[in-house]
């Protein structure tokens, strides 16, 4: 009955949109980033308030950043259960509900954030991505990805005979895979636990996305940062409930979508920009931010191929090398 009642107040909401006499409705949404992240600052927040503004108040937003509602890793539940309406998700933190999504995890593909949003913007209008996500009872609105992961240590990394027996932070089963390929073990630490973690010698080195850096303050505890290597991704996709967003009218489905695209290359455009500006003010610091010679790329690159083909083997999907064609097609136009 709770379900029920949401779902007519929603759709009220969506025919005054229309023009029709009714009451506004607002949606709760669940965010693990902070309101402080760039992907929170240029994605959802911006895109709450465009859809809010573009219905006449017709739909508007509760936000629960921070975890606040549900946990990063329970996020898709909450929605599917009721407590949520819409999230964010972070979809390697539902890697068994969405195991084929996991693809942007792979490295060596996408080498920008407006890259890589391109391209996942195009595997969730149609296909086995956005299918999957259907399937697990949400709807994809829009998603993108952060900048290709970097490798961050208290020495600097190049050849994988340097990374032998590093412990390595990694964010996912698929990053793990790149880790233990370079020949160092792949440790799956929570982002706000990672400082201590190298600051006290738990970790060697940690793969992550420059833009996400200061949102964690890395660059206090490391002193050697690659800038042109791409250990694989992350995604973001923000989702509505299907039942919810099904039963909205075609304008406001049409609004969300149109909006959330233009959030998309926003937010991708504005994490590229920043990494720019992050290098420069980390060498002004004194950290190392190297790039990686064509040696070193090559020997990397070499070590990482069998990463993308034990991706798809360990899934045992049929779908599997169907995604992986279509995604390294569409990362080398």
């Amino acid at each position: 009955m709770k379900h029920t009642n949401k779902l007519l107040a929603v759709v009220a909401g969506a025919f005054a949109f229309a023009g029709l006499s009714a009451q506004a409705e607002t949606l709760r949404l669940g965010d693990f980033q902070s309101t402080s992240h760039i992907v929170s600052i240029e994605g959802t927040v911006k895109w709450m308030e465009a859809v809010t503004q573009a219905t006449d108040g017709a739909i508007t937003f509760e936000h629960f950043p921070s975890q606040q509602a549900a946990k990063s890793k329970a996020q898709l539940d909450a929605v599917n259960n009721g407590i949520l309406d819409a999230a964010l998700l972070g979809a390697s933190y539902h890697a068994d509900a969405l195991p084929l999504n996991s693809v942007v995890g792979l490295p060596g593909y996408y080498s920008s954030a407006v890259q890589g949003t391109a391209t996942l913007q195009k595997m969730l209008a149609d296909g086995p991505l956005r299918e999957e996500i259907l399937a697990a009872g949400v709807t994809p609105i829009f998603g993108f990805v952060l900048p290709p992961y970097q490798v961050l240590a208290k020495s600097r990394l190049g050849m994988p005979a340097n990374w032998a027996g590093l412990d390595v932070r990694t964010s996912g089963s698929t990053q793990a895979m790149t880790a233990r390929a370079l020949g160092g073990v792949g440790i799956s630490i929570p982002g706000p636990e990672v400082y201590t973690a190298v600051e006290r010698g738990r970790l060697d080195s940690v793969l992550f996305p420059l833009a996400s850096v200061p949102g964690y303050k890395l660059n206090e505890v490391v002193s050697h940062i690659s800038t042109n290597g791409s250990f694989g991704g992350y995604s973001f996709i923000m989702v509505v409930r299907s039942e919810l967003f099904d039963a909205l009218s075609a304008d406001v489905r049409a609004t969300m979508l149109e909006l959330g695209n233009e959030s998309a290359t926003r937010v991708a455009q504005a994490q590229d920009a920043s990494v720019e500006g992050l290098i420069k003010e980390w060498k002004a610091e004194g950290i190392d931010t190297y790039a990686f010679s064509e040696e070193e790329l090559a020997s990397i690159s070499d070590a990482l191929q069998a990463v993308s083909l034990d991706w798809a083997e360990r899934l045992q999907d049929d779908k599997a090398s169907a995604v992986l064609a279509t995604y390294r097609a569409l990362t080398s136009e």
